[in-house]
């Protein structure tokens, strides 16, 4: 990857994680006063029986479901010697949650993550689920998280190709707007060799099929 595509990648994400203490007390009570705003502003009581204790409960959910945001860039990429420099690498079926960021509503599914070894190295396959749960801490919508998991591959494990899909539930199709039980929604992107080697590509299609 070159400098210009890494940088025209950080302009259009960001930093995907920031340097920075964790969620402090003072910062779930912002959070707290503001759901218990919500709750009165749709007509609930907030000191109801039901949902005194909501707004301390969504605090905390937040401060673990958008932990990435605050946490140190992810860079646990332990990379092994290895014979392959050939042959696709395949984790498959990594279970995934994140938020909707324009409705703060969850999307969840499975990603499959592939690459093709550079170098004769390979990652510690603990990683790659690492890097997803990392990734997928913060609100995002699902195109570009797909993208977010190929780029920190490529930035920072040498492969000749990466290849990323995400079959996902969205909770903002399924209980607001279309009403859309159970319809998944599927991205891709591919780098290197998976984008230019059509039968590579169909060695992925049909292993994350399989």
């Amino acid at each position: 990857m070159s400098g210009l595509q890494v940088q025209e990648i950080k302009q259009k994400f960001g930093s995907i994680g920031k340097v920075g203490k964790k969620m402090d007390e003072k910062q779930l009570v912002v959070i707290e006063e503001a759901v218990k705003q919500i709750l009165e502003a749709i007509g609930e009581d907030p000191n109801r029986a039901g949902v005194k204790n909501t707004p301390t409960r969504v605090a905390k959910m937040y401060k673990e479901v958008f932990a990435s945001l605050r946490e140190p860039e992810f860079n646990d990429y332990a990379l092994f010697d290895s014979l392959n420099e050939d042959d696709m690498v395949l984790v498959k079926d990594i279970q995934f949650y994140s938020m909707c960021e324009h409705h703060l509503l969850p999307f969840y599914g499975k990603v499959h993550v592939a690459y093709v070894p550079d170098e004769k190295k390979v990652l510690g396959l603990s990683k790659l689920p690492r890097l997803v749960e990392y990734c997928a801490k913060r609100p995002s919508v699902q195109e570009d998280l797909t993208i977010m998991i190929a780029n920190k591959l490529v930035e920072h494990v040498p492969v000749k190709g990466v290849a990323v899909a995400i079959e996902a539930e969205h909770m903002c199709m399924t209980m607001r707007g279309v009403k859309s039980p159970n319809s998944l929604t599927k991205t891709f992107h591919y780098q290197g060799i998976f984008k230019t080697d059509r039968e590579q590509k169909e060695d992925f299609l049909r292993a994350i099929e399989a």
